[in-house]
């Protein structure tokens, strides 16, 4: 956190922070910095999870009041996503510091959409404090249907190989925000970070990805959301785990369960499930489709195996089939190659470090 690049922008400022619980200087939240430089903070917008990440993975939260400094707490999980004109009325600059996991259905980006939206229709300033992607690398299909789903608002891959600065400069540049309107956004850019340096992260994004190795697993597991797979939601290692009842022939086990704040009714509750645990491999730095056609070949009822989530979870309905029809990996993996290098070349327009 630059501190002494931030401060004097928001000198004599109305200030609204789009922050969660990973948004530290040091070890302090930074509404608690910056209230500490008597900055005039009027009010926090939380994202999915909460301001202070204690809300299971798509529970509603409601606006509340922060106890610890008595300033409102607007949900943009609840009610609305985007912030009305009437909660920015009172506001000169919006600061965005969330940490991201660098993939497209990672919901911070798309409160980010909406915040840079609300600030553009409003005249409103955004800063954005820019924090390294622990996915850094460009993978997996292009979404086909931007704008369709809070998991799929843009046309990029599911690893977009971006900081949510970079990110926010795409999103304006390329025109993807309502009726082409575009958000007045500066970026405190990071320091001693360049793309393809290893991050890994000093504290967990949500609640579901509790440590490195689940981070890093993501952007290969987040699809089996669109399966009857439990990827380990309601245990204590998601995103670390793969099965279901039905895989009786596979040795490892575990059982989901309700955890508050964490999981709440995950799939296949108190179900004993059957499946492999990855817990201890070394996660490839691309979308491994290995897991889901592993998991595809051994579950017994085809028809069931994927549920209608998956789709917008892969941005197209050709990898369902792809699957369906049997193809292998580097066949499947062939067909995003032209889709990934118009990608790549509109990346590089947008690229900070």
């Amino acid at each position: 956190m630059q501190l002494d690049v931030l401060l004097p922008k928001l000198a004599g400022k109305t200030v609204g922070l789009v922050v969660n619980h990973t948004s530290l200087v040091g070890k302090t939240h930074i509404v608690d910095t910056l209230k500490s430089y008597s900055i005039n903070i009027v009010k926090i917008f939380g994202p999915e999870h909460g301001f202070r990440g204690n809300a299971a993975d798509g529970q509603h939260v409601s606006d509340s009041v922060d106890a610890k400094t008595g300033i409102p707490a607007i949900s943009l999980y609840g009610k609305n996503k985007k912030p009305t004109p009437q909660q920015l009325a009172d506001v000169d600059v919006v600061i965005f510091d969330i940490q991201d996991v660098g993939t497209r259905f990672y919901t911070y980006i798309g409160t980010m959409h909406y915040v840079m939206e609300a600030c553009a229709e409003s005249n409103k300033k955004m800063i954005i404090l820019d924090r390294p992607n622990p996915n850094d690398f460009v993978d997996g299909p292009v979404n086909d249907k931007p704008l369709k789903s809070f998991v799929a608002m843009h046309t990029i891959p599911i690893a977009h190989g971006l900081t949510v600065g970079e990110l926010a400069q795409m999103i304006n540049g390329e025109g993807w925000l309502l009726n082409n309107v575009k958000c007045d956004i500066e970026i405190i850019k990071l320091k001693n970070w360049k793309h393809g340096e290893p991050y890994l992260l000093p504290i967990n994004p949500s609640p579901n990805l509790p440590n490195n190795q689940a981070i890093q697993l993501y952007p290969s597991l987040c699809l089996f959301e669109g399966t009857n797979i439990s990827l380990g939601r309601g245990t204590p290692y998601p995103f670390q785990v793969l099965g279901a009842p039905e895989l009786k022939e596979l040795s490892f086990t575990f059982t989901p369960v309700t955890i508050t704040g964490v999981a709440v009714k995950p799939p296949h509750e108190n179900k004993l499930c059957y499946g492999i645990d990855l817990r201890n491999d070394t996660p490839a730095r691309k979308i491994d489709l290995s897991y889901l056609l592993k998991m595809y070949s051994l579950y017994p009822d085809k028809e069931k195996f994927f549920i209608p989530y998956f789709d917008l979870l892969a941005g197209t309905p050709k990898l369902k089939q792809q699957v369906k029809d049997g193809l292998n990996e580097e066949q499947i993996r062939v067909s995003w190659q032209d889709d990934l290098e118009r990608y790549k070349a509109i990346r590089t327009k947008y690229l900070l470090y």
